[in-house]
């Protein structure tokens, strides 16, 4: 009889310090973490492109300009920076980029951004951002549209050895084609 009270009254402190703790969450990220992968022949098919990324959201500030300044290197996204996988080969710009594993940055600016793929894994932020590491860098156009979004996004689409990566937030988009 004493071994099924000491049980019980181990089972009974377990979930009081489980209730506790779970009081102390704080709340959700406000950043929450997203991926965007590119299947271009559906869901099922091995995948050309993968990125791994975070969402801030805009919360009635102004962006591009604002809390990302123009002409900085940027994470793309928010807390840890951006991170692409490609599963083959992809050409950028008349560029290749091996298959593996890179951290993504960007520099925008008003009319066009720098995109940057570099070998730094695992960064916070663009703080360990090392220009050393740069593999490929080259500029896209960025385009004022009416459409304000609220929270920054990713998206891939493409087909027959063609593909684009949209990029979005605020009022600004910027698309990447790429060949694979």
């Amino acid at each position: 009889m004493i071994h099924l009270r000491s049980a019980s009254f181990c089972l009974l402190l377990f979930f009081l310090a489980l209730t506790v703790s779970a009081q102390e969450i704080r709340g959700l990220d406000d950043s929450p973490l997203d991926l965007a992968i590119f299947r271009p022949n559906g869901q099922g098919t091995q995948p050309v492109a993968r990125i791994i990324y975070s969402r801030p959201q805009k919360k009635g500030r102004k962006i591009f300009g604002g809390i990302v300044p123009y002409d900085e290197v940027w994470r793309t996204g928010a807390n840890q920076s951006t991170e692409i996988n490609l599963y083959r080969d992809i050409s950028f710009e008349g560029k290749t980029l091996k298959a593996g594993s890179y951290t993504m940055y960007t520099v925008p600016g008003e009319k066009t951004w720098e995109i940057i793929f570099n070998t730094n894994l695992h960064t916070w932020g663009a703080f360990d951002y090392d220009s050393d590491k740069n593999v490929l860098s080259f500029e896209v156009p960025a385009k004022k549209v009416s459409d304000d979004r609220e929270a920054f996004g990713m998206a891939f689409d493409g087909g027959n050895g063609k593909g684009k990566l949209l990029m979005a937030w605020e009022k600004t988009e910027v698309y990447l084609s790429f060949d694979y």
